[in-house]
């Protein structure tokens, strides 16, 4: 594995906005304008300051911490042959599941890359094996150059931060919510990350889908 660069028991509400605005109510949802405005202001902040963290973390401990998540990973999935599993190329401190990758394609799993082909759209799924080529795409992350698009039934997605509701803070662009949306078939969808990314809530709006579950160390 390259250098790339137990939570708190408890549970939030599944929305803090009203100690944002406070004339919001729960059942008022969407948000109007103004409140949304103060999540996405207060999403962006949090998410720096999470990033930083990370980002301040030896290598040598993110290692470690990666290890435990992908241990976990293999009893989450269970048996490897049965579908194509997105995982993620790692960016910004994210754990580095490229050696657990390799030990999964030993015992006959499969594996797809996220693609972003358009800002607003679902991503693409590509099917990807180690020696295969890779292309920078957005965000100057390697995706796979020309891999088969396929419907994957695992979906292992990064996150930044998340809360006791599964629900996963991103990098604000909303595609994986919009792309677990327009699936056909729902995947068992995965959140990976550090344990210090658990915060109390990330204020979830109508657009927001919950991961199944999160993995954490």
């Amino acid at each position: 594995m390259s250098d790339n660069d137990k939570a708190p028991g408890y549970a939030s509400p599944p929305c803090f906005m009203h100690e944002l605005t406070p004339d919001f109510q729960p059942d008022d949802r969407p948000a109007d304008a103004t409140a949304w405005a103060d999540v996405k202001r207060w999403r962006k902040a949090e998410r720096q300051r999470l990033i930083d963290a990370r980002m301040a973390m030896s290598a040598a401990e993110r290692a470690a911490r990666t290890r435990q998540i992908a241990a976990r990973l293999t009893e989450a999935i269970g048996n490897p042959r049965r579908h194509f599993v997105s995982l993620y190329w790692p960016f910004k401190g994210e754990p580095d599941l490229r050696g657990w990758m390799d030990e999964i394609i030993e015992a006959g799993g499969r594996f797809a890359l996220p693609v972003v082909i358009q800002a607003g759209h679902p991503l693409e799924f590509r099917a990807w094996a180690p020696g295969e080529p890779l292309e920078r795409g957005v965000w100057n992350i390697l995706v796979p150059a020309n891999g088969q698009v396929v419907q994957p039934g695992v979906v292992i997605a990064p996150v930044v931060g998340f809360d006791g509701e599964n629900y996963r803070l991103g990098y604000g662009g909303g595609f994986f919510d919009r792309t677990l949306a327009a699936m056909p078939k729902k995947p068992l969808v995965i959140g990976i990350g550090y344990a210090e990314a658990r915060i109390a809530t990330i204020y979830p709006q109508p657009h927001d889908i919950p991961m199944d579950m999160i993995i954490a160390a």
